[in-house]
């Protein structure tokens, strides 16, 4: 994300303080070496420094940069693939513990926020919705696949009801999920950068990992120095950016885009979604969306896999969200922001060892507020010696990007031709 783009994000614009980190500078030594100040990489510091465990944190730029500190928000349930196809791929025992740890994910976050005391807007709620018959279908087998699997909460709307709940005439269906819900983003990644800072932890801006042995005993070297650790945790996701080529080659970085309106009257903001709860539909290529604290809607989506932005972010969010919401044809857009992500081919994350002390996490794919969390604690209890969870996790088969580095891009955004016609039947 450029500086430009930086400073256009409302959640920069609205953030909590944020204290600066010194840049590494020589070499130094610590139990666990972590690479990346996002989600993932902060949780598992936090795990760890609770543990007993010595955590040094480097980040390249600084805390939250990413997409931990600019994504749509929304503690989403679950994965991309529902628990049939979990428990094809891997197995019904393996899915259903997925399954389960999905759950207690969404829960984690919510429970760091309060027993750390992190300002970030939490609320409660999510509505899957969807715009076609077929959509409603597919959340009607979503909810009976869930409730199999152990999930017997979400609930069904159907027909002129979904009204009720998300304003927008097009959709026709809605799954809703109570247990879901939305949250600053920027704001949550500070709290637990404030969180592993108070229980120990060291973290570095500015310090960009250039190159890894992976020994018994791995060392890293950066921009400004040397690290030894005993074990090295990589979390960079969409930004690892060739420091590891396995990591590299198994996912796809890709461009989503966010704007954010002016404040609403409270009573208008409250009648675009019930209860306040976030939202996203079922299309191939999704639209998200929310209200924040100060009853602006946070509409995202109009995902890039060429990497090419669009030329005027703010205009082309907006005429999306007027499609949907005809009634905001009078708002006016105050920010509009953009950046990566992290897919992998077959939407679910990549959780893997580099060596006998090198572990990593990565890949998403668009559930990372909560699942982020789920990797950095399941990373924490692998390197404390019980690997059983993560291994679950590590069982999911995944695949290298076809074509390369080079030619990727251009097969993916070919191949992703027929889902955006999809979307449109």
């Amino acid at each position: 994300m450029s500086s430009q783009t930086r400073s256009q994000s409302y959640y920069w614009a609205s953030a909590n303080a944020r204290p600066q980190h010194p840049t590494l500078q020589g070499d130094g030594r610590c139990d666990v070496c972590i690479i990346g100040a996002g989600m993932t990489g902060l949780t598992a510091a936090l795990c760890l420094a609770q543990r007993g465990f010595g955590v040094t944190v480097i980040e390249s730029r600084h805390v939250g940069f990413g997409a931990s500190g600019r994504s749509g928000g929304q503690i989403i349930g679950g994965f991309n693939k529902g628990p049939y196809a979990l428990a094809k791929m891997v197995g019904h025992d393996d899915a259903q513990a997925l399954s389960a740890m999905a759950r207690e994910a969404v829960a984690d976050v919510k429970a760091r926020v309060h027993s750390h005391a992190i300002d970030c807007d939490l609320a409660a709620g999510h509505y899957h919705v969807g715009l076609k018959p077929r959509h409603r279908r597919e959340l009607s087998a979503w909810q009976q696949e869930a409730a199999e699997f152990g999930d017997d909460q979400l609930q069904l709307i159907t027909g002129a009801a979904v009204q009720d709940h998300v304003a927008g005439p097009k959709y026709t269906s809605a799954l809703f999920d109570p247990d879901g819900g939305h949250l600053h983003p920027l704001n949550y990644t500070l709290g637990l950068a404030k969180a592993a800072q108070k229980a120990g932890v060291t973290i570095f801006e500015n310090t960009a990992a250039t190159a890894i042995r992976h020994a018994p005993k791995p060392q890293i070297s950066t921009t400004g120095g040397t690290l030894s650790a005993d074990y090295l945790l990589i979390c960079t996701n969409a930004l690892i950016n060739g420091l590891e080529k396995m990591m590299d080659q198994m996912i796809m970085p890709v461009g989503t885009y966010i704007m954010a309106t002016e404040p609403l009257a409270g009573q208008r903001a409250a009648s675009l979604i019930a209860d306040n709860a976030a939202v996203a539909d079922i299309n191939f290529v999704l639209n998200y969306f929310r209200l924040s604290a100060d009853h602006r809607m946070l509409f995202g989506g109009r995902v890039s896999y060429s990497r090419i932005d669009p030329s005027d972010i703010g205009k082309a969010m907006a005429r999306t969200m007027r499609f949907y919401f005809p009634q905001l044809s009078d708002v006016k857009v105050t920010h509009a922001w953009g950046g990566q992500v992290a897919i992998t081919v077959n939407r679910l994350p990549q959780f893997g060892r580099l060596g006998p002390a090198s572990f990593f996490a990565q890949g998403f794919s668009g559930h990372g507020v909560a699942l982020t969390g789920m990797a950095g604690k399941l990373l924490a209890e692998a390197v404390a010696g019980d690997a059983e969870r993560f291994d679950v996790f590590h069982r999911i088969p995944h695949r290298r990007f076809p074509g390369g580095r080079l030619l990727r891009t251009p097969a993916l955004v070919l191949a992703m031709l027929y889902f955006r016609l999809r979307d449109m039947l």
